[in-house]
């Protein structure tokens, strides 16, 4: 049988699941349909789900059709949950793309299509709810090909094509659909015809997408899309060799640690040992190698598993034993996948459950105090009021309240727990303020969040006040320099920061050579520079779009030890960040005889995250919907305009943004429809008031301090920051 492994992906509410139900009912899997709103999906196996009536995490269930035997993966619709989404494309053979017949393509629909270019993954589209009212064919074919691409065709019923020569009925298209491939058209010149083997290929290279109109409720055009799945896909070819890539991680109800991966290659046995390697950096592939043995290995199909010896190459299982994988590594002969493209764009702090509400007015506090510190001359004539009030009223101080340490270290277990399962959930102690910090995608994601501590924890939490997630670059070449000499101690690191492409994260590097310092010592800065988020100076947030080299170093035959170029390069980084925040270019001049001006920003960038939305609007009301794009700092393209309705599309900051979609329902009395979706990271918008709101001081941050420790007369001694390019032991390496 042909084994074909292919994941449904769609905009929420476009019928997914349904889809999956479906297949699995026309194949004989279930006897019985169930539904989302019903809480009965096959699929959606988790209470969680049920209780809500939408995909949160991926599923796997089986597929028998003809010659087909088809590994289904189900992915969350929601945009909270895209990054669950976005890890299954790398180990699927096809994706299904589901779209409303009724809504077309949506916001989210086109986000996932660029991913499924990004990760060159063969696509079949099923229109579906196309026996609702109001449903255009014409319509919604020429959507797809305009906003998708050309290449969108329906396909014919076929019969059982065993032969791969049998020519495709494609009638008044066929001449179209040979134009897409060179060897296509030479077919269809010398023949007449274009034959299934063709069409398969054409599919795999994602020359040619192949749409299906149908209703997965009522189950009209699923049988004839299962045909055209067994008709027209390929196989691929395996290697011996093994391999595997991961792409979810998950907990049982014993809490055991299920790795689920996809065999690339050979065959992937019980109590065998798997070889894998650690991140060292975002941009290299390859790092630390590790091994250990696989225990279980179960084949799921919806909540129910089998316990199986062997899975082949083509498979996909779940294993047990396995502690140091993530989703994206790769196991064996396989590599490790790419960083994933969505991003978290807000961070939360978690609080215990008496505090629900009191963030949000501790929030408003902080508002409204920044409110009136900003108040200029135009509100004298309230002057008089306000101080009255302010007087006769005095703000008291809003107490949060804090965990006590037992609960507070089973919070940070279980979310840590969580993060494990979902990379795009952060989880952040931040020492100087005792508390944890989240950073994810949405509110849906943090209400789940909330849920799941709840009922698999007996943790009840809460949540402060949504901020931004804020990231800090440079926009100029600065040579650190990091010093670390208490007594007994030796090391001295020089690092350069240079300002990186737009989203390439933080890329490390060595410039040095192993005459100069030795190979392990140059691995283990590298380490150190990955190893942890460094923060910028300007707010305290995380480094990106920044490239780190290494360019000198210095150690100390007797008195290094591993942990003294810790302390050396995390030095280095600050101090060059303090060096751009003063404007200097390379490095600075010496000798400095006061501390420089760090009043202004110098080369040092705040990064705001961005979101690409779609604004569909009655065109009476255009106006309203530019105007609050432009007072939300966005820009947008010529709106398209039917008469009836005008679309917008464009990209505004997440602050500015992030609520918009109550007001659009609102001001359109419902009949307006917004999407967004993450659109990157750019230069912040409003700079200076995110500073002033942040107090950030770089010089009282002791866990990232900028200053070097020199020793002299048998004690070692601090040195500020300005003044460590006088007492460095190594010269600069940057040429100005």
């Amino acid at each position: 049988m042909k084994r074909i492994v292919a994941g449904i992906v769609a905009h929420v509410d476009a019928g997914k699941t349904t889809l999956s139900e479906a297949l699995l009912y026309r194949s004989g899997e279930i006897r019985k349909l169930g539904r989302v709103d019903h809480g009965d999906a096959f699929l959606d196996t988790n209470a969680l789900e049920k209780a809500r009536g939408i995909t949160i995490f991926a599923h796997q269930a089986l597929v028998e059709h003809g010659d087909l035997k088809l590994t289904l993966l189900d992915t969350p619709g929601h945009v909270d949950f895209a990054a669950e989404t976005e890890r299954v494309l790398n180990v699927l053979d096809y994706a299904i793309l589901v779209v409303s017949g009724t809504d077309g393509v949506q916001g989210h629909t086109e986000t996932l299509w660029r991913l499924l270019a990004r990760y060159h993954v063969p696509t079949f589209i099923f229109v579906n709810k196309c026996d609702a009212a109001g449903f255009d064919r014409e319509a919604v074919l020429a959507q797809l090909r305009k906003r998708l691409s050309d290449a969108v065709f329906p396909f014919p019923l076929v019969e059982d094509c065993a032969d791969a020569d049998v020519p495709v009925d494609f009638g008044n298209d066929a001449e179209d659909i040979a134009t897409l491939d060179e060897q296509a058209m030479n077919e269809y010149l010398e023949q007449g015809i274009i034959t299934v083997e063709r069409v398969r290929r054409m599919i795999q290279s994602r020359e040619l997408f192949p749409v299906y109109f149908g209703s997965a409720l009522k189950l009209e055009g699923v049988e004839e899309f299962l045909d055209g799945m067994e008709v027209f896909t390929r196989e691929p070819d395996w290697p011996n060799d093994f391999g595997a890539q991961v792409f979810k991680i998950a907990h049982d109800n014993q809490h055991n640690r299920m790795t689920w991966l996809r065999v690339t290659g050979g065959v992937l046995k019980a109590k065998e040992m798997v070889s894998g390697n650690t991140i060292v950096a975002p941009a290299q592939s390859d790092g630390e190698q590790w091994q250990e043995k696989i225990d279980q290995v179960r084949i799921y199909n919806g909540a129910k598993f089998e316990t199986v010896t062997e899975v082949p190459a083509g498979g996909v299982c779940a294993v047990t034993g396995l502690t140091r994988t993530f989703p994206g590594a790769g196991l064996g002969a396989e590599s490790n996948a790419e960083a994933p493209v969505l991003q978290p764009v807000l961070t939360y702090t978690v609080l215990p459950a008496e505090a629900a509400g009191m963030a949000d007015l501790m929030a408003s506090g902080k508002a409204s105090a920044a409110g009136e510190r900003g108040n200029t001359a135009s509100d004298d004539e309230d002057t008089d009021e306000s101080t009255d009030a302010r007087e006769s009223s005095p703000a008291e101080p809003v107490m949060i309240p804090k965990f006590d340490d037992l609960t507070l270290h089973k919070v940070l277990a279980a979310l840590r727990e969580l993060e494990d399962e979902d990379p795009l959930l952060h989880v952040i102690w931040v020492e100087r303020l005792q508390e944890i910090h989240v950073q994810l995608m949405g509110a849906v994601q943090l209400e789940i969040i909330q849920q799941t501590l709840s009922e698999r924890f007996g943790l009840n939490v809460a949540f402060g006040a949504g901020s931004i997630l804020y990231r800090e670059t440079i926009t100029e070449a600065i040579e650190g320099v990091g010093h670390f000499e208490p007594l007994r101690h030796y090391a001295e690191a020089h690092i350069l920061l240079e300002p990186g492409e737009p989203g390439s994260g933080v890329n490390v590097a060595s410039a040095m050579s192993e005459n100069d310092l030795d190979r392990n010592w140059q691995r283990l800065i590298l380490t150190h520079l990955t190893e942890r988020e460094h923060l910028g100076v300007l707010i305290g947030a995380p480094l990106t779009d920044i490239k780190m080299t290494l360019v000198a170093g210095k150690a100390h035959l007797k008195h290094t030890e591993g942990g003294d170029f810790r302390q050396a390069t995390y030095r280095a980084i600050r101090q060059g960040l303090m060096e751009a925040h003063t404007g200097v270019i390379g490095h600075p001049q010496t000798p400095v005889d006061e501390r420089p001006d760090t009043s202004e920003v110098g080369n040092c960038r705040i990064l705001e995250p961005w979101y690409r939305f779609r604004l569909e609007v009655p065109s009476e009301m255009i106006g309203r919907a530019m105007s609050d794009i432009q007072r939300m700092a966005g820009t947008f393209d010529s709106p398209a305009d039917d008469g009836e309705y005008a679309v917008i599309t464009g990209s505004a900051p997440v602050s500015e943004m992030r609520d918009y979609a109550m007001d659009v329902s609102q001001y359109t009395h419902g009949r307006g429809r917004f999407s967004a979706t993450f659109g990157g990271y750019r230069p912040c918008h409003n700079e200076d008031q995110v500073i002033r709101a942040a107090q950030y001081d770089p010089e009282s941050d002791l866990d990232n301090t900028p200053d070097s420790v020199f020793c002299a007369h048998g004690a070692g001694y601090p040195v500020k920051w300005y003044k460590v390019p006088e007492f460095k032991h190594l010269d600069y390496a940057y040429q100005i």
